[in-house]
This record gives C-alpha cells, structure tokens and sequence, in this order.
C-alpha cells in the first residue's frame, strides 16, 4: 500500500509543478522561449531531426556511464540524463506556447491564461497511458531538445523574403 501511496504522490507532484515549471521559463527566459517557439512554429521537422541528433550524441556516453559498475560513474550518467530534461524542458516551454498562441487566436483569454491551459494540456496529453508514454512523450523530448538546442545556437529560421514588384515595371 505505501508504494502506491509513493506512486501517485510522485505523480501528482509531478503534475502540479510541471506547469509551474514551464511557466517559470516562460517568465524567466522569454527571449529563449519565444526563439523555440518560432522556431517550433516555422520548422518543426528540423526540430525533431536535430533534437533526435541531440539524443544520440547524448545517448552513447550516458549509457557507457550507467553500464559501468562504478557508482560515481552511474551518478554522472543518471545526472546528465537529468540536465538533458532540463535543458529539453526550455523547448516544451516553446511547445506549450506555440499551443497557448493558437488558444488566444481562438479565444478571448490572455495570453498568460493560454501558455497554462496549453503547459496543462501538454502534461496531460503526456500522461494519457500507452499513446502518451510511447508516443507524445518522446516525441515532445526530442523535439522539444531540438527547438532548446536551436534557441540557445540562435539559429533562428530562414526567413523567405517576398519580391516587391514595382507597379511601374509590371505595366511594360
């Protein structure tokens, strides 16, 4: 019984403060959220390709650390994989407001209320069982590492420019 009482607080403190956790970088770090954002907005499949090069480049010496039967080394790995989510946390900040720019669009609420509800929205979809485990919650990791890994690089999109055509040339 004390292991499910465990269980379910664990996840119910991960369910309150996983909102305030995006809303907190949201609010600390808004240049860096708002370049995820675009970022996720304009480009979502670079997003995905370069996160899921993050992961793999991150994986292979995680994984050797855990492997190795000393415990200091299966610390390190065990901590990188926790600043690996931290960092990939300032792009699901970038997701939930993408998702929170679309509710004001549709809405009348403020855009404080809409980057909530959608940082609520993401943890539930996340935690939906099966499709959320297996698919939505990678998914948002690796993309969501892939729009922080291009927010911090300031690689900011391409933008396409459009010709302006002088009225005077297009009557000739």
């Amino acid at each position: 019984m004390a292991d499910i009482s465990a269980i379910f607080g664990s996840l119910l403190i991960i369910g309150i403060t996983f909102p305030g956790m995006l809303s907190t970088w949201w609010l600390l770090f808004p240049t860096s959220v708002e370049r995820a954002q675009t970022r996720l907005d304009q480009t979502p499949a670079q997003c995905f390709w370069f996160g899921g090069v993050l992961t793999a480049i991150a994986l292979v010496p995680i994984l050797v650390l855990l492997m190795l039967p000393f415990g200091p080394a299966q610390f390190i790995g065990w901590a990188l994989i926790v600043i690996l989510l931290t960092i990939s946390s300032l792009g699901s900040a970038g997701i939930a407001a993408r998702m929170g720019a679309r509710l004001t669009q549709q809405s009348n609420i403020s855009p404080a209320a809409a980057f909530l509800r959608s940082a609520i929205a993401l943890e539930l979809a996340v935690f939906f069982p099966v499709i959320g485990w297996i698919i939505v919650l990678p998914l948002t990791i690796v993309t969501a590492l892939g729009a922080t890994g291009f927010a911090l690089l300031r690689w900011s999109p391409k933008t396409v420019s459009t010709p302006v055509i002088n009225p005077a040339v297009a009557h000739e």
